[in-house]
């Protein structure tokens, strides 16, 4: 389980697809202490949850291993990372740690495309657009998880939705390199899928 407060920006250094090319072993570099990530652990990548299976240091700097299946290369923009590209990093969430964002599972639902960006002072706005399967759980001051990221809905107009990026944000997530026609991971939020799928049943 995870907030959406991003911790770190780590940079794929390495990835080796395995299995016919239906998994991916990516090296992470990152500025955690090795010490405190042990195999099995859980850090989301651009909002994908991926267990650890190995972590080391190399020239002063940390680096941990994971493996994204057939499914989430499927689902998500792991099917495009390479070496190079730089990742917002989460920790899991401990029991007592406080809740910045917005309870997020790491379980990206899909993509959503960048329609437009508008620089404002100091800020960024950008309308995206997703699936109507998707779009029919996102609010107008709801929640949702891009690439990593707890943001809060401006407006919604069918399939697409804006979101108002503060300095803080573009500062310290990879959001400030974002630009039209990118695709970026979505997790909607959990309440609305519940809330859903409770007025289905009735």
């Amino acid at each position: 389980m995870f907030t959406g407060i991003v911790t770190d920006i780590g940079e794929i250094v390495s990835l080796t697809p395995t299995a016919q090319g239906q998994l991916h072993r990516l090296r992470i570099a990152c500025r955690y202490d090795q010490s405190t990530i042990a195999d099995g652990a859980s850090i989301a990548c651009n909002g994908v949850c991926l267990t650890v299976v190995g972590s080391g240091v190399e020239q002063g700097k940390t680096w941990f291993e994971v493996d994204t299946a057939a499914e989430t290369l499927r689902m998500t923009t792991a099917k495009h990372w390479v070496a190079g590209t730089r990742l917002n990093l989460e920790r899991a969430l401990k029991i007592g740690d406080e809740l910045g964002g917005h309870i997020v599972a790491g379980h990206a639902d899909g993509v959503a495309t960048i329609v437009k960006r508008d620089d404002l002072t100091d800020m960024a706005r950008f309308e995206l657009s997703t699936v109507r399967e998707l779009a029919r759980f996102i609010a107008v001051k709801g929640s949702v998880t891009l690439d990593g990221v707890s943001l809060t809905v401006n407006t919604v107009d069918d399939v697409v939705f804006s979101v108002l990026i503060i300095p803080h944000t573009l500062a310290v997530t990879t959001l400030q390199g974002w630009r039209a026609g990118s695709d970026v991971n979505l997790e909607v939020d959990l309440m609305a899928r519940y809330a859903a799928r409770l007025s289905e049943m009735k």
